[in-house]
């Protein structure tokens, strides 16, 4: 017997035609179920009771791991080359289905023998698809065992160095892993309300969706824009502190390449494929392909090792179009990828460990908090547990561990730092793998002390997409709201940093002359010129996470005393203009600059959303 199941958010189906005339009447031809476990089955020649003993006793234990009780049994004949003759399988279908509601399962037959149309919405989590092969008692030696051995095992590790399996959520007290566990390892659903930055990028004319494109790939705004750049910037700054080299290489790729090929057999659908003449192009979904194949025709010496490299890596995925949401999960993104090429694995822990705090400091400095996910194959994790807990114990959290039974990727360890959103959705941003099979895979070998020529390791980094950390800033805003705080970006990273509001029209041209000095000084400083009320134009500024408010008339002309409404505190103080300087620039120290992307007076400022 053969068993797929898929963890489901919803299965439906109806009867088309009749597959074997002695087939039963179904008792319904059409059916919906939602968050249900469906196990699409096949019967085998060889099946006895003892299968169907076997088959419950699987299913218990996977449905206890899931946290379901509710199952679809769906015959599904194609998964075997030896199946079962029909009025067989029939009897050990109706006996699989009547021992499942024993057990005390909730088990919706699918009609046998009857040919069905049928959609699924599979879950994202690791446990959502496993497959199981039962043999009767006494039948060779591939058994349920031999199966549910390649099941990862999750535990929860501490930064004292203590485990806990695990076998729920709610005792976590951590509440950004207290969410990833509940999604990602029993595949309980987020709340299914929308994530607030979607609304979030529109109205502050950010970032919007590009109807003329494909979904995922978005368009955006000149301050969105300013933004997405200051982070590429800081992700530039990160890599020059690691040392690494800047490259640029191409988007295409040929698919007749065996090294890319086979990367690319990995994500299956998931890429854009463009057909040329004899040869299919692929957009790149990773920046290593260009990189790889240049690191394939250098001549490196151990001496060089360490040996790293920095690009900013627009990259395609085509994900499922359910799957795209907002800036959470896209078609197109902008990857800044390090890659770090090492002698062996205790050098590249060392990498490892430096990048782990870099992406620490970074979410600090952006105000997000997060959750830790380490991913490791089972025999790596006595060696690299202690470097685990040592960057456990740096950032003073726990993580879930995912342990799996053997190498599935070309990484044998690797972590994410995931963020929880307003929806309780959960999203990878900064990411660390430790790569022990590429370098031999591409050819990109080392002279070792002896000249012999070696495969090294290479460590794989990102601080994340860009957008994807637009998302998480703009997430931890509103998800401020709720503790009654104000949503802000990081002053270092508002388009605006200071509005400057003149009382009446006669105060514009010291407003002006204001916003230019502040501007000459690396501060962001824009004029709300506009004929409106002056409490409109201070909503306004509210309503766009302006950081600091000032607002002039004939006293502060007079006096050179500026009248200032800070956003983070809600303080109204007075100070001058070289205090104010001040003030920003300690907030900004060592954080990447770019002027105004738009006008400075608001009269000649384009509206790119109006008032949604």
């Amino acid at each position: 017997m053969k068993i797929f199941a898929l963890h489901s958010d919803r299965i439906w189906y109806r009867v088309r035609d009749r597959a074997v005339a002695s087939a039963p009447e179904p008792e319904e031809r059409e059916a919906e179920y939602e968050e249900v476990l469906v196990l699409f089955t096949a019967f085998e020649s060889f099946d006895d009771q003892s299968s169907v003993d076997s088959a419950v006793s699987e299913v218990k234990t996977l449905a206890s791991r899931l946290g379901v009780s509710e199952l679809v049994l769906y015959p599904w004949v194609h998964l075997t080359e030896e199946p079962a003759p029909f009025q067989k399988a029939l009897d050990l279908y109706t006996s699989l289905l009547k021992s499942l509601a024993d057990t005390g399962f909730t088990v919706h037959p699918v009609p046998i023998g009857w040919y069905k149309e049928f959609e699924i919405k599979v879950k994202g989590h690791p446990l959502a698809e496993s497959l199981r092969t039962i043999r009767p008692e006494g039948e060779g030696e591939a058994s349920v065992e031999e199966e549910a051995e390649e099941v990862s095992r999750f535990v929860i590790l501490f930064p004292d160095g203590s485990e806990r399996e695990v076998d729920g959520w709610e005792w976590i007290e951590d509440p950004e892993l207290r969410i990833v566990v509940r999604n990602e390892v029993f595949g309980k659903p987020p709340s299914g309300r929308e994530p607030e930055h979607i609304r979030l990028m529109r109205r502050l004319e950010l970032v919007d969706y590009e109807p003329s494109s494909d979904v995922g790939h978005f368009r955006f705004y000149p301050e969105g824009t300013l933004v997405k750049r200051l982070i590429e910037d800081l992700a530039f700054e990160v890599a020059h502190r690691i040392g690494a080299m800047e490259i640029e290489t191409p988007l295409l790729y040929r698919l007749d390449d065996p090294a890319i090929a086979g990367q690319a057999a990995k994500f299956r659908e998931r890429n854009y494929q463009i057909p040329m003449g004899k040869t299919t192009l692929i957009l790149r979904f990773a920046g290593d392909f260009g990189l790889f194949s240049m690191m394939r025709d250098m001549n490196i010496s151990y001496r060089d090792l360490p040996l790293s490299f920095y690009e900013i890596s627009p990259s395609f995925r085509l994900e499922q179009r359910g799957e795209c949401v907002g800036l959470r999960r896209l078609r197109a993104f902008t990857m800044p990828d390090i890659h770090s090429f090492v002698a062996d694995v205790d050098q590249g822990m060392e990498m490892y460990e430096r990048y782990f705090t870099e992406y620490h400091r970074l979410l600090r400095d952006l105000n997000v908090d997060y959750a830790v996910v380490f991913r490791i194959v089972e025999s790596f994790y006595e060696r690299l547990k202690p470097a685990i807990v040592r960057m456990l114990s740096a950032v003073g959290k726990p993580a879930l561990i995912e342990l799996l039974p053997k190498m599935k990727h070309y990484w044998a360890l690797k972590h994410e730092f995931q963020v929880v959103d307003t929806s309780e959705g959960n999203g990878q941003l900064s990411t660390v793998q430790l790569d022990v099979e590429d370098s031999e895979r591409y050819g990109i070998f080392y002279v070792d002390r002896d000249g012999n020529k070696r495969p090294g390791v290479i460590v794989h980094t990102s601080m994340g997409s860009v957008e994807r950390l637009m998302y998480a800033i703009l997430e931890t805003a509103a998800k401020s709201t709720a503790r009654g705080e104000k949503p802000s970006l990081p002053v270092w990273l508002a388009p605006t940093q200071v509005r400057v509001i003149p009382i009446s029209m006669d105060n514009v041209e010291f407003a002006l002359s204001l916003a230019d000095r502040l501007n000459s000084s690396g501060i962001r400083a824009d004029v709300d010129d506009r004929e409106l009320t002056l409490a409109k134009r201070i909503r306004e500024a509210e309503r766009r996470w302006i950081p600091y408010v000032v607002v002039v008339g004939k006293r502060e002309q007079e006096t050179g005393r500026l009248s200032i409404r800070r956003r983070r505190d809600g303080a109204e103080y007075e100070a001058g203009v070289e205090e104010l300087i001040s003030e920003i620039k300690s907030l900004t120290e060592g954080k990447p600059f770019r002027p105004l992307n738009v006008p400075m007076r608001l009269s000649r400022r384009p509206v790119f959303v109006g008032s949604s």
